[in-house]
């Protein structure tokens, strides 16, 4: 899996599971939602993502975004 692809599941599951959360427990798990979402856009017009590093560091192959 390349590093593009594993930060789009990681954002995509930290999404899901939060909005989880704040349907079963707590409003305030959607300020994690918020988090994911602007450290998304962030990326975009910047190119740095701070998972993207970490993963890039542990040997995942890079993609096109994040190399």
């Amino acid at each position: 899996m390349s590093i593009d692809r594993a930060v789009m599941a990681f954002a995509g599951t930290a999404i899901l599971v939060s909005l989880a959360l704040a349907h079963w427990h707590s409003a305030y798990w959607l300020l994690l939602t918020a988090f994911v979402g602007l450290n998304l856009l962030q990326a975009s017009m910047t190119g740095f993502c701070p998972l993207a590093i970490v993963l890039k560091r542990l040997g995942a192959k890079p993609g096109q975004a994040f190399s």
